[in-house]
């Protein structure tokens, strides 16, 4: 089963273009939501910059490295604004404990 392309009908023709690639890769699952983020070592929190995050927005999550899997069970979201989010964690000195994550809203 294929879904259907959107047609827009408007008088500028970039704009029409834009729009109608932007959705096509929507449609395709092209959202552009997972990035990746580090924990920071020696510390005890991590400030996550990303400037498509919103504060109402659930990052979520996801270890990729053996390291992060151990740092799963002390880490938590513990702030988000618009343009980042901050996760506390244990401090250890481990520089590769790094997540895949995605914007939630």
């Amino acid at each position: 089963m294929s879904i259907p392309r959107l047609s827009i009908v408007a008088t500028d023709a970039n704009a029409i273009v834009a729009h109608a690639q932007a959705i096509n890769g929507l449609i395709d699952g092209k959202a552009d939501v997972a990035k990746t983020f580090t924990l920071t070592a020696g510390a005890t929190s991590t400030v996550v910059s990303d400037n498509k995050f919103e504060s109402g927005m659930v990052p979520v999550f996801s270890p990729t490295t053996a390291n992060a899997a151990g740092a799963v069970a002390t880490t938590y979201v513990s702030a988000r604004t618009q343009g980042s989010f901050t996760l506390t964690h244990a401090n250890t000195g481990t520089t590769d404990r790094v997540f895949l994550y995605v914007r939630l809203s």
